[in-house]
């Protein structure tokens, strides 16, 4: 059993191996189906190069009270998934930067809950120099840390991250 904060018939777009849109499907739906949809992760650097990490809420609907990058989230049908990007960086931590997309890449992953994340993710980096305000409800607490410092993090401690997070880490270009 899993307990959300997510709204009732939230939608996603279902897309194919090489990201071309082919339906939309509920939120939750699609998780425990595990059907192939679109999504972002956003990696946010400060100039002094630390990334900005945060811990999912207890509430979330899976991956709950586990380190993750700076936010991550969902297009709705029909917005560009830039546009979602800066829309969940602002509702999620409260701040704004320019972004930019590296890479995309498909993954998935089942969680003990037996919802399934089948996505293909598009990966985006920024930069911010200050605090965010974190929405109480998606983020329960959040941290600067080096690179450095989250790899040996990631090899001790594999289990207190995202499954995502350990993918991503290595490939990102800073």
């Amino acid at each position: 059993m899993y307990v959300t904060t997510a709204p009732m018939n939230e939608e996603v777009i279902l897309v194919d191996d090489y990201d071309r849109q082919v339906g939309i499907g509920e939120k939750i739906q699609t998780h425990k189906e595990g059907k192939l949809h679109r999504a972002f992760s956003i990696f946010i650097f400060d100039s002094a190069g630390r990334l900005l990490l945060q811990k999912r809420a207890a509430t979330k609907y899976h991956s709950a009270n586990l380190w993750s990058n700076t936010c991550c989230g969902h297009p709705k049908p029909a917005e560009l998934t830039l546009a979602a990007a800066r829309r969940r960086l602002q509702q999620e931590m409260k701040l704004t930067c320019e972004l930019q997309e590296q890479f995309a890449f498909k993954y998935r992953a089942q969680f003990s809950n037996q919802l399934i994340e089948n996505e293909y993710d598009h990966v985006f980096v920024g930069e911010f120099n200050g605090d965010p305000l974190p929405d109480v409800s998606e983020v329960q607490a959040w941290q600067w840390i080096s690179i450095g410092d989250l790899r040996k993090q990631l090899q001790g401690h594999p289990d207190d991250y995202t499954y995502w997070l350990n993918l991503v880490i290595d490939r990102l270009q800073i």
